[in-house]
């Protein structure tokens, strides 16, 4: 990764770390938008048994890739250069989303994307690697095929993925480029057994880093058979334990160790502890939904939409300022990567994994 972007990144986090704590401090509000996220599509074409897109019998409304190219300059315009993260559904499926993270590259926005990986062909690859990734995030759930392919429900998948992910790797190396490969595995009752075996195979395979997302409930499966029950709870610290030892010792987990203590707090459904702190969603998320919505945290309505308003006017409108008063005063245990609160110092030692 290259570690000048790096810098200027951390540099505008530094500033609004000091912008957030100014406001709970104070309730002076000088915050803008330093996590972006573009969600481009609810569309996928895997069956994740935690999953609720493939279920939905239809798809809120679309906006079209120049509309994107016009909010992510408004954007620009308002907080100056930023790294936006893309996903979906499955972001590769939407007609043009190969031309926006070009245009990205073209209009110095640092991108990244999650993605099942089902789309990287060839040919996608190379256009992939030519329009300059800050990072590729690939969501794989176990290093064992088996247990891959029953949570993503996509028979052969695992095979699939990890041959173009091979090519991925291979492609960037040969490129002179070291832009970080991040696996994301979701933890849930059906991985618990193997997780601890999943960072040495990542490293082995070549990826950066790997990032853990502790399942949450959404859909049927995850009430009945994929959720961590108290009966497993000390099976799930063991894991916990193991995996803070491996990322002690030098083995590429981005997850924070306090974020990884509050695994069984989360599988337990308890609310934050006093120790997280505030919650820090409202100071700084800009998520932009595939219909135009903007969010804070989606556990929220909007605060605006990018064909009605500026991202000036979206982040300083009056529902905007509600949402940071409601989201600072919320108790809800939030482990996803999205949303889990992060430090100052845990986006440095993150920052240092990917680089070393």
């Amino acid at each position: 990764m290259n570690k000048r972007d790096l810098v200027k990144v951390g540099f505008k986090h530094a500033h609004n770390n000091f912008m957030e704590s100014l406001y709970l401090k104070t309730g002076i509000d000088k915050t803008k938008p330093i996590v972006v996220y573009g969600i481009v599509n609810e569309y996928c074409n895997y069956k994740c048994r935690y999953c609720e897109f493939w279920r939905m019998p239809s798809y809120m409304n679309e906006i079209s890739i120049e509309d994107w190219k016009n909010a992510l300059m408004s954007l620009k315009e308002y907080i100056g250069p930023y790294h936006i993260e893309f996903s979906g559904g499955e972001p590769f499926l939407k007609e043009g989303f190969i031309d926006l993270i070009e245009f990205c590259y073209q209009n110095e926005l640092k991108w990244g994307v999650t993605t099942n990986g089902s789309a990287l062909t060839d040919s996608i690859i190379k256009r992939l690697v030519a329009a300059r990734p800050f990072n590729i995030n690939i969501s794989i759930d176990s290093h064992v095929a088996e247990v891959h392919d029953f949570s993503r429900g996509i028979v052969g998948s695992f095979e699939r993925i990890t041959k173009q992910l091979k090519k991925l790797i291979t492609y960037r190396n040969d490129q002179g480029l070291s832009f970080p490969i991040i696996l994301k595995p979701t933890v849930h009752a059906a991985n618990l057994h193997v997780i601890t075996d999943f960072p040495d195979w990542a490293s082995e395979l070549g990826a950066t880093a790997v990032n853990f997302q502790p399942l949450d409930r959404w859909t049927p499966e995850t009430y009945d058979e994929l959720w961590i029950n108290e009966e497993r709870i000390k099976e799930l610290e063991v894991v916990v334990e193991s995996l803070i030892s491996q990322k002690q010792a030098g083995s590429p987990i981005l997850n924070s160790i306090m974020t990884l203590n509050l695994w069984p707090a989360h599988f337990r459904e308890e609310k934050a502890p006093e120790s997280a702190g505030a919650c820090r969603v409202g100071l700084r998320n800009y998520f932009i939904r595939p219909n135009g919505d903007v969010e804070v945290c989606w556990y929220y309505s909007p605060i605006g939409n990018v064909n009605e308003q500026n991202a000036r006017e979206i982040w300083e409108s009056d529902i905007a300022k509600l949402r940071r008063q409601e989201t600072t005063e919320c108790d809800r245990l939030c482990l996803f990567t999205c949303l889990s609160q992060k430090t100052i110092l845990d986006k440095v030692k993150m920052a240092l994994t990917l680089i070393s």
